[in-house]
């Protein structure tokens, strides 16, 4: 299958490109820049040149395409709504050029902000906010689209990782220590972005229309064991904040550290086949990489 890829050279989206080469299909990844299409060309893939706010080159690259995965998002929390208008823009553009041909669509969504005390399903429906790439997606499927959802977890975690652990560790070296909130037993879920490549891989291959799938490896890491690492390995005390306390300590990640949002993976890994085998979120931070910095 040839299959475009948007943030085909970010940290997740190069993981999904080499795993769809390796499983024999053909890429044709979103490059904005010439050191992106070069990027792509050494991994063994084709470049199409174009951004995420360029809506007639998201609609060539799937129209050129036997299946889509969209990967790119803008991680901007300073423009967090508008991120959100992008990306829903991005899909609707990306789905218009599949219609009515029953070809694939795997969109990447996420677990952040379910907060149900419990984990989440995959029957679960999305809370609502900015980033509407959920909604957006499954209404493709009325259109004769076999579009899915990958939720990923809050942290997908690998070297070169430049998500919420590293925020969280320059965070712990700037205040002097290393902090939950509470007791720190509340829990996310992580996964690696090598078996959350596989999962996009599946999905593509084998995912219904309107299919929700939960990229989540580990179910839930309480918080206080990622401090606890995180303070051994840079020799800092680990201390609790109340959530009052919190905001001074976190900063812009106050309003997550808090969450509790475990998440349950076991409907994806039946249907699909999914079985996670690469180390989880507190063996991959116990090896150190994440502290070289």
């Amino acid at each position: 299958m040839r299959v475009f890829v948007t943030g085909a050279t970010g940290f997740i989206g190069s993981a999904i490109v080499q795993e769809l080469l390796g499983a024999g299909h053909r890429v044709l990844g979103l490059a904005r820049s010439e050191t992106a299409a070069q990027a792509l060309a050494a991994a063994g893939a084709e470049a199409h040149r174009g951004a995420l706010d360029d809506l007639d080159s998201l609609r060539r690259g799937a129209a050129a395409a036997e299946g889509v995965v969209h990967a790119a998002f803008i991680h901007d929390f300073a423009q967090y709504v508008a991120a959100g208008e992008t990306d829903r823009l991005a899909i609707e553009a990306l789905g218009g050029a599949l219609a009515g041909s029953g070809r694939p669509l795997v969109v990447a969504a996420g677990l952040a902000g379910f907060g149900l005390g419990r984990p989440a399903t995959e029957d679960d429906a999305p809370a609502a906010g900015p980033r509407q790439s959920e909604p957006a997606a499954l209404a493709l499927a009325a259109q004769g689209v076999r579009a899915s959802v990958v939720r990923l977890a809050p942290s997908v975690h690998d070297r070169g990782d430049y998500g919420f652990l590293p925020a969280l560790i320059g965070i712990a070296r700037a205040q002097g220590a290393a902090a939950y909130v509470g007791e720190g037993l509340n829990r996310w879920p992580a996964v690696h972005r090598l078996d959350a490549a596989r999962l996009f891989r599946l999905a593509l291959e084998q995912g219904p229309a309107g299919a929700r799938y939960h990229g989540a490896a580990d179910e839930g890491v309480p918080m206080r064991a990622i401090a606890e690492i995180i303070g051994r390995h840079l020799g800092l005390p680990v201390v609790g904040k109340s959530p009052e306390e919190a905001a001074d300590h976190f900063g812009w990640m106050a309003r997550f550290v808090g969450l509790d949002m475990s998440a349950s993976s076991a409907r994806t890994r039946q249907q699909l086949g999914w079985h996670p085998g690469q180390p989880g979120l507190l063996a991959d931070l116990e090896q150190g990489h994440y502290f070289g910095r």
